[in-house]
């Protein structure tokens, strides 16, 4: 089966609750109801995608429980492809989120099936791949192996690197594309380092997403700044996991990299105007001539 993007990544439940301000060390503070909606990185991106008319698959893992078949439910109304996401037997990962009045979120991750995700799950999952864009909610050596295997196959891959971690040389340099916040960017290389010298590490190519300042566009023949449009936040949970998905989805469809940024910059402000991560991403037909 051949697929424009392949996914490789997380799938949680999220559970958010609206706070006035974050509490402190050993401080507690009362927050709104719990609210839960389908999410985590990988499948978030994956979602994402869908939704802008790229056929999609995930590869991902889930429990045997409630909040797993949320998550299928959610994928396959999304149009993602679930024939690679397996249920083992840990319980479905679990993003818990709390969310200020300004939309920004601070979110505490229990990986619990994610973890289950071994190396051997991507062996013959990229037949037919045009894209691969993968993050690090799941286990470090299995996103190397989906790495390796995608550039072998002549696969374009994209790795978003969230949470941060420490990649070997010959991951990096497998990469068309290295995705990263300005925090991410900043653990990578020092805070006053040049974004240029993200290439230096090894990715033909690099992308800085800086949420209401747009993104920069990193190649060998410059920076590009990408402006965002003024929007209104709500919540910023999985705004980073739209424009992954919406990056991908572009390129897949034979976008170049400015333009795919651009478009993905313009899917992430649409996703931070509604509450929530899936449930916020945006159709083709909702965006706007940005």
């Amino acid at each position: 089966m051949t697929h424009d993007v392949l996914v490789v990544g997380s799938a949680n439940a999220d559970l958010v609750v609206s706070t006035d301000r974050r509490p402190g060390p050993g401080e507690t503070v009362l927050g709104g109801d719990t609210v839960v909606s389908p999410g985590g990185k990988g499948a978030n991106t994956a979602v994402a995608a869908a939704r802008l008319g790229a056929n999609v698959a995930l590869l991902a893992a889930i429990g045997d429980d409630t909040y797993g078949t949320m998550l299928s439910a959610s994928l396959r109304e999304a149009g993602v492809r679930t024939a690679l996401v397996r249920t083992v037997t840990r319980p479905t990962g679990i993003a818990y989120i709390t969310v200020t009045p300004d939309g920004e979120n601070s979110i505490l991750v229990s990986p619990g099936a994610n973890q289950a995700l071994d190396p051997a799950a991507v062996e013959g999952a990229l037949a037919g791949v045009g894209v691969m864009v993968a993050s690090l909610e799941v286990p470090l050596p299995t996103v190397e192996r989906a790495i390796e295997v995608a550039s072998a196959a002549g696969v374009r891959t994209v790795l978003n690197l969230s949470p941060p971690a420490d990649l070997g040389a010959r991951t990096l340099a497998a990469l068309d594309v290295l995705l990263v916040n300005e925090h991410e960017a900043a653990w990578l290389l020092g805070a006053a380092a040049e974004p240029a010298r993200l290439l230096d590490l090894g990715p033909r190519s690099a992308v800085i997403t800086r949420g209401a300042g747009g993104a920069l566009v990193v190649t060998t023949s410059g920076i590009t700044e990408l402006a965002a449009p003024s929007v209104e936040a709500v919540d910023t949970t999985g705004a980073g996991d739209a424009f992954a998905g919406a990056l991908a989805a572009a390129l897949a469809a034979g976008a170049g990299l400015e333009v795919a940024a651009r478009r993905a910059v313009g899917v992430a402000a649409i996703s931070v105007t509604r509450p929530g991560a899936q449930p916020s991403y945006p159709s083709a037909e909702e965006l706007p001539a940005w």
